[in-house]
């Protein structure tokens, strides 16, 4: 059995339900939810010309292989609506794998360690809630860590 972390966000639509239905939609795929964070509102990252985000993370146990998981939320996502048009833009949905196992991956349609989590308040928040302990297999540092040293960044600029 595999564990691993996967960050949900989502702008459109009923925010509060889009996470509760993509949890269940991963239930139903047979992925087990360990744990998972509170919500928490955050403002757009990249593209900022859009509505506001509702975060949150789940700690997950599957049989899947990285691969096959990445292509169940893919299609998690397309089920409920999802339509890319916009790097960054307004989603209904999205669901990152944060961490899988301590693996790192590095293929073009699947980076582990999701590449860009240690600058995204958005990921490390609700990741940090529950899993503060989690290492970063490249960093060497925990995932509270992580946390502090952006907020401190964030003060000091």
């Amino acid at each position: 059995m595999h564990r691993a972390i996967i960050a949900i966000g989502t702008n459109l639509g009923d925010k509060e339900e889009n996470i509760k239905k993509a949890i269940e939609m991963m239930k139903q795929r047979g992925i087990r939810i360990v744990k998972s964070a509170g919500v928490y509102r955050t403002k757009p990252y990249g593209y900022t010309n859009q509505p506001d985000f509702l975060n949150s993370a789940a700690e997950i146990e599957t049989m899947l292989s990285p691969e096959e998981l990445i292509e169940t939320l893919l299609s998690i996502e397309k089920d409920m609506g999802r339509v890319r048009k916009v790097h960054w833009g307004p989603r209904i949905i999205d669901l990152d794998i944060i961490f899988f196992d301590n693996l790192t991956v590095d293929k073009e349609n699947l980076k582990i360690p999701h590449p860009d989590m240690q600058n995204r308040l958005f990921v490390l928040k609700p990741v940090s809630e529950i899993a503060p302990c989690r290492v970063h297999p490249i960093f060497c540092k925990t995932v509270k860590t992580l946390l502090e040293e952006l907020l401190n960044a964030e003060k000091t600029s």
